[in-house]
């Protein structure tokens, strides 16, 4: 479901480029947990494995929870909102005429953008989905307090059937909190790291809530599972990782650049971001992850892309072949514009040759690598096929720099600074 091309990378043969031996012993720290931080490979074989039993209760909760609001309120920073975010908006675009609306809290401290949420569900019915391992980072804690404070005004004792709790299993401050308060709980499996488990409640239950087809969403995890089990550059998702390590340790580029022609899949990018950035920015390693939106990127960041700083940047494209929704472009009896030329065609025909445009400008005339990837469609089924395609090559990649993939000492330094002047004993 994901073809590679990179006919416009720069890399006239990657095959003669790294060596073979590399990428099979490579494969082996994944495939047998051998690398660094395996203990955190529990996404490797969930499509198949996740637990049956605890996706029907999720079915069930779900069901009855959407019945009974207009809004859920799903809150959480990082692995714990991302993926879901992501997921929702790529496959029920950004203006859903069914389902449930989803407001994401918890991801930030603005004060300004909290409180204005807070007003705007003040009349609405509305639930809670409070995701955390812990319970005890910051920016979610606080805007759960004042999400459930409002609940329980507005709700009384009901409360606690519109709140659900993912979390740890058996322990932490969340778990401990849900339990007392009489909250739904579902589990963050313990060998799974934030940024891969989308696939897991974290992800799964809010978008049941959506009523996003979770089935699919599997189905096509399931699918690039075994896409991508050969040990060698015939797996696309080996192919990517080696184009990546390749540009990034021997021709020099430090940034690499996810371009995406969708509005709907700019959260996509954002997932992207945290999974590559948090897994290989290690050790001094690991290439800046960036994202921008064609053609709207194109009237600003276009400029540097096309005429700025050379060797520092290569592109990585999200080609998809189907949109969602396509609409035509009419004909003008007057023709002021000077566009009928155009009226034969829908938006996503010029969106295509665009893209391809933009290509040429910049591959060709700016000598910047390009890397496509494309993709048939945006639906749940390709989006549980590309987030387990793109974890994949994350930890090829991270183990290819000699990194490990699953760890995020860097993450820690600025909450021990935060809660040093906050006061925190």
């Amino acid at each position: 479901m994901i073809k590679v091309n990179l006919d416009n990378s720069k890399l006239e043969n990657i095959e003669k480029i790294i060596e073979s031996k590399l990428i099979k012993e490579t494969s082996k720290k994944i495939f047998e947990k051998s690398g660094a931080g395996s203990d955190f490979l529990g996404w490797l074989d969930w499509p198949e494995k996740f637990d049956k039993t605890e996706y029907k209760k999720m079915q069930e909760v779900a069901k009855q929870l959407k019945e009974k609001i207009e809004v859920l309120i799903v809150v959480g920073i990082g692995g714990s909102y991302l993926g879901a975010r992501a997921a929702d908006e790529m496959i029920r675009g950004l203006y859903p005429k069914n389902g449930c609306e989803i407001i994401y809290v918890g991801n930030t401290i603005s004060s300004t953008y909290t409180k204005q949420v807070l007003d705007y569900v003040e009349t609405k019915k509305f639930g809670i989905v409070n995701i955390s391992k812990s319970g005890t980072t910051t920016e979610p804690g606080i805007a759960f307090r004042v999400f459930e404070n409002l609940l329980i005004k507005k709700e009384g004792s009901k409360a606690s059937e519109l709140i659900v709790a993912v979390t740890d299993k058996s322990r932490g401050a969340l778990k401990t909190m849900a339990d007392a308060k009489g909250y739904t709980t579902f589990t963050i499996p313990d060998d799974i790291g934030g940024r891969f488990s989308v696939l897991t409640p974290v992800g799964i239950f809010p978008l049941l809530v959506a009523g996003v087809d979770t089935d699919a969403m599997f189905e096509g995890a399931k699918q690039a599972m075994k896409d991508t089990k050969a040990d060698d550059l015939s797996n696309s998702a080996y192919q990517y990782a080696a184009a990546r390590y390749v540009l990034h340790t021997k021709k020099g580029y430090k940034v690499e650049t996810l371009v995406s022609y969708e509005l709907q899949m700019q959260m996509f990018t954002e997932w992207w971001k945290q999974l590559f950035g948090e897994s290989e920015g290690k050790d001094g390693k690991g290439l800046l992850p960036t994202s921008v939106v064609f053609s709207t990127d194109l009237h600003s960041l276009g400029q540097f892309i096309q005429d700025g700083t050379k060797g520092l940047l290569f592109e990585t494209i999200l080609k998809i072949k189907n949109p969602l929704l396509n609409l035509s472009i009419p004909a003008d009896e007057v023709n002021l514009d000077g566009l009928n030329y155009l009226h034969n065609k829908s938006f996503h025909e010029v969106n295509t040759i665009a893209l391809q445009g933009v290509i040429e400008a910049h591959a060709n005339e700016g000598n910047i690598p390009n890397i496509i990837l494309e993709i048939e469609e945006m639906n749940a089924k390709s989006f549980g096929y590309l987030a387990y395609w793109f974890m994949k090559a994350c930890a090829m990649s991270a183990y290819l720099l000699g990194v490990n993939p699953f760890d995020q000492p860097g993450v820690e330094v600025y909450k021990k600074n935060m809660f040093k002047l906050l006061g925190k004993k």
